[in-house]
């Protein structure tokens, strides 16, 4: 299918603007390795444009232009980007997945939940409003206290490469209903729709500086931005590395940061399942979005009593997932991100074969599939708590194995590790479930599924996974300032002190 992609500069200040040195970045198109377009390449010079823009975009009319306006009128604006997103939506999927390489329908259902995420934010922007000047309940009732809650100020959001657009959006529209004026640098693996969503606000009409979007490398473009003393606070999804890297740049100014980090998620399931509806959920839980997902559970914690049916019966749910082109009718699996990411998917599979691991299912390129960054849904079994199978992040369609008798046994290898962003647990005992649920060390924990995600729900995790939570009103409050007002009402003087006039 022929795509035509767009060729776009960097949004500064409202407005399409050539990188300073004028370089660019080849796009690849994952599924064929052809290259398709190029994006521009933003460096410190760049960031240093749009960081005074959001700055001007702030103080703009005393701030009565963004920050201080009334929610209603930035949602507004969030409501004009959800429709336009709505309206390209069959353009926006397709050049996701020509990207990233996600099957076309899945592309489809993320530029929807784009949409929606920039609706339901422009309802919390409305209801800001009326939550303002909240009281406190105080013990003297000479004095009366209420909070204001403002915009952080400039916020720089760095997003990762496996959702290009929707985790732009779980960042852009939040900042944007509080008040904030935004720098997104999105991956330079997967920018097009990002581009795309500048061209969005432009034509919405959006203030200038309000959001400005820069493509290009994490050294050139993310690190001067995350470092940067005149942004007030970085939003990072990606992998723990980077995320250390930029807590320590921000720690040299005191600069709050949220950080939804990689993950190592255990599912569990139990001897009391059916086994289809368990299989399906397992095989969904690890190899969508192409296996690359923070939050994929791709440690199967599985009872010994059912493990060999159980794993027969997921290997035939494997089996049947079309890999394709994403944009081949029924595609569910498509290519990983890039060659590198194929290189470390592969050297994952053989480490773990070397360590003495079992390569059940997969493990390979598909035969059908000559070019292109594809690798088969993989099982592997016979795996130790020691092998870096279990723990390190693949970021890739490799699901490893291993089983449990006790229900304290499956909680104590789920929680094996220095990651806690999901879990997922499986059983028709509802009370187990329960018991299970509290006991996971995970931000985020399924019952009797894996990976539905919903914007009203909060997202984020802990240990090295990270810190803050995305979404819901959780995901409004990362980018909102408390300030405490508190007010002497009584017409009575304090008399601390021995007043001069009585002496």
């Amino acid at each position: 299918m022929a795509v035509q992609v767009p060729s776009r500069q960097l949004f500064i200040d409202g407005e399409w603007r050539e990188p300073i040195l004028k370089k660019r970045l080849p796009t690849i198109n994952p599924a064929t390795e052809e290259i398709i377009g190029n994006i521009p390449a933003a460096t410190a010079e760049d960031v240093e444009l749009a960081v005074a823009a959001a700055r001007r975009a702030l103080s703009r009319n005393k701030g009565k232009d963004w920050a201080t306006a009334p929610g209603a009128v930035r949602a507004k604006y969030l409501r004009a980007i959800a429709a336009k997103v709505t309206e390209r939506k069959t353009e926006l999927a397709k050049l996701e997945a020509i990207d990233c390489g996600k099957p076309l329908d899945e592309a489809v259902w993320d530029i929807e939940d784009v949409a929606g995420c920039f609706e339901y934010y422009a309802d919390l922007a409305e209801g800001l409003d009326g939550k303002q000047k909240a009281p406190v309940s105080l013990p003297m009732e000479t004095f009366k206290s209420y909070v204001l809650k403002e915009p952080i100020g400039v916020v720089g959001l760095i997003t990762p490469w496996n959702y290009p657009l929707l985790m732009a959006t779980w960042k852009v529209a939040p900042s944007l209903a509080a008040g904030c004026a935004a720098i997104l640098k999105p991956s330079e693996l997967a920018s097009i729709t990002c581009l795309e969503l500048a061209e969005v606000c432009r034509e919405v009409g959006l203030p200038p500086g309000v959001l400005n979007i820069l493509t290009g490398l994490g050294p050139e473009a993310g690190a001067p931005l995350a470092s940067h003393p005149d942004v007030d606070k970085i939003a990072f999804t990606g992998s723990s590395a980077t995320g250390s890297k930029i807590m320590a740049a921000a720690a040299q100014m005191v600069k709050p940061v949220s950080l939804e980090l990689g993950g190592k998620s255990p599912i569990i399931v139990f001897e009391d399942v059916d086994f289809d509806k368990a299989a399906e959920w397992t095989a969904f839980g690890c190899f969508w979005t192409n296996g690359q997902i923070c939050s994929a559970t791709s440690r199967l914690i599985v009872h010994e009593n059912i493990a060999r049916e159980f794993l027969d019966r997921l290997v035939k749910w494997t089996k049947n997932i079309k890999i394709s082109d994403p944009f081949e009718e029924g595609c569910r699996l498509g290519p990983v991100v890039s060659g590198g990411q194929y290189e470390k998917v592969l050297k994952f599979i053989s480490t773990a074969k070397s360590e003495g691991a079992t390569i059940l299912s997969g493990g390979v390129r598909p035969e059908h599939l000559k070019k292109g960054f594809f690798v088969e849904p993989t099982i592997i079994t016979d795996v130790t708590t020691s092998m870096q199978i279990w723990r390190e992040e693949v970021f890739g369609p490799v699901l490893c194995v291993k089983t449990f008798s006790t229900e304290e046994e499956a909680l104590e290898l789920a929680n094996d590790t220095h990651y806690g962003l999901g879990a997922a647990v499986i059983s028709n005992d509802l009370e187990r479930c329960d018991r299970v649920s509290k006991n996971l060390q995970a931000g985020i924990v399924w019952v009797n599924c894996s990976q539905p995600c919903f914007c009203q729900a909060p997202w984020g995790g802990n240990k090295r996974s990270g810190f803050g939570r995305e979404l819901g009103e959780w995901g409004l409050d990362n980018y909102l300032s408390v300030k405490q007002v508190t007010q002497y009402v009584s017409d009575e003087p304090w008399g601390w002190y021995r007043s001069p006039s009585k002496l």
